[in-house]
């Protein structure tokens, strides 16, 4: 069948529902278990609404029905009606108890690993019906296109189909190991410590311009463009780092404590913000909106 359209606009409600069962669950009969309907009521329905749509929606294999690409592209527009007619139904803890089905979480490697992964077990023990997909690579996935439901950014993005929260800023101090700071005492000068640095594929990044601006004839410990592996060799005490100030909070590092000459280089150490960002279609869907809230709640300095 040749897709005429990828609107729900014109199908039935309970075929959407029995379509976003069988896309949860791969299969007929386990979407029949959850809906409390027969196979051949489920097989019907869904028939249906290939008709209506003018497209397949799953491809019927021997490991079950797998979603084409169609089903892929209809599912933000079911799962806004499945949120729409949810709030016709119940109430705001009746959404929080539905909450279930895929997350697809985008969030860069060291944010990923020191604050989110570590998070997701309290996101389990209230939403245990949620399951998340995170992507902690440094590329920039593309909402729009649903390459992702929520991402965290330090950029703030732009979009009219996007919606976006602040979560904070931070600055980012110089500091060491806790033993490497300890010895240090009060530096005077930024080159009388090794450094870890980034890689020359990052030499704009801001962290680096600093480096490269203030601290020119460094002794170079490390150059990598792998976070964690910077905040790892700097636990070690090989060398001292820019870092963000809340991974002074989670990994074993401590600031440096400087004379007061450096104090001019150090009111230029760069700040992040750090942006909450979702597709505005799928902002009011139970399942993003319980990821939303949690993010809000465990990534937002207190007031």
């Amino acid at each position: 069948m040749a897709a005429r359209s990828q609107d729900l606009g014109d199908a039935r409600w309970d075929d959407v529902r029995i379509f976003l069962a069988v896309h949860r669950h791969g299969s007929l009969g386990q979407a029949g278990a959850r809906l409390g309907l027969d196979t051949s009521t489920m097989s019907r329905r869904l028939t249906a609404l290939e008709t209506a749509l003018g497209a397949r929606l799953f491809d019927r294999t021997r490991e079950g029905l797998v979603p084409t690409r169609v089903a892929e592209l209809v599912l933000p527009a079911a799962e806004a009606m499945e949120a729409a007619h949810r709030r016709l139904a119940r109430d705001a803890s009746g959404a929080e108890a539905d909450a279930e089905g895929v997350v697809r979480l985008s969030v860069a490697p060291g944010e990923a690993e020191v604050f989110v992964a570590p998070a997701l077990v309290r996101l389990r023990a209230r939403h245990p019906r949620i399951r998340i997909e995170l992507d902690a690579s440094a590329r920039v996935v593309d909402l729009t296109r649903h390459e992702a439901d929520i991402a965290l950014r330090s950029v703030r993005p732009e979009g009219a189909d996007l919606v976006v929260t602040k979560l904070g800023s931070a600055r980012w101090v110089a500091a060491a190991s806790r033993q490497l700071a300890k010895d240090a005492g009060r530096v005077a000068s930024w080159d009388a410590l090794p450094w870890i640095a980034w890689d020359r594929d990052l030499a704009s990044f801001p962290a680096a311009r600093w480096l490269a601006r203030h601290v020119p004839g460094a002794d170079i410990a490390l150059r990598t463009s792998f976070f964690l592996s910077q905040l790892t060799a700097a636990e070690t005490g090989l060398g001292a780092l820019l870092v963000p100030e809340p991974y002074l909070h989670m990994r074993a590092l401590a600031p440096l404590r400087f004379a007061g000459a450096l104090e001019a280089s150090a009111a230029e150490w760069p700040s992040d913000d750090l942006w909450l960002v979702g597709h505005r279609a799928l902002r009011d869907v139970p399942r993003v909106s319980a990821v939303w809230t949690f993010l809000i709640e465990e990534l937002r300095p207190p007031a």
